[in-house]
């Protein structure tokens, strides 16, 4: 099994559903920030958002477990072995770029 690298690629915030249904003063995720970089296999790598993790850990999984070929039919991505994902908050989603490294990944790391 390999290792993934997670990079921030885009912190979007939706100001007009989020003057909507939002509340008071919320801005762009402050969890993350863009250029971050993290390495996972099957768990979640400190620092990154619990919530994100749970709306991108399926593509780390298969990633990391040897899928190499395009996703989806090759229809989505042009790269092999690459994921572009977000996490599911609709008013402020974090863009994320998942990939496969040559880390070999090892227990209790």
């Amino acid at each position: 099994m390999k290792k993934c690298k997670i990079t921030v690629l885009k912190r979007n915030f939706d100001e007009e559903l989020s003057k909507q249904y939002g509340i008071d003063g919320l801005t762009a995720c402050p969890m993350l920030k863009e250029g971050q970089e993290f390495y996972a296999d099957w768990e979640c790598p400190k620092g990154f958002c619990n919530e994100a993790w749970k709306a991108i850990y399926q593509y780390v999984f298969a990633l990391s477990h040897g899928a190499s070929d395009l996703f989806y039919y090759g229809d989505w991505i042009k790269e092999k072995g690459v994921a572009i994902v977000s996490c599911n908050d609709g008013l402020r989603p974090v863009v994320f770029r998942i990939e496969k490294t040559d880390i070999e990944s090892r227990p209790n790391e």
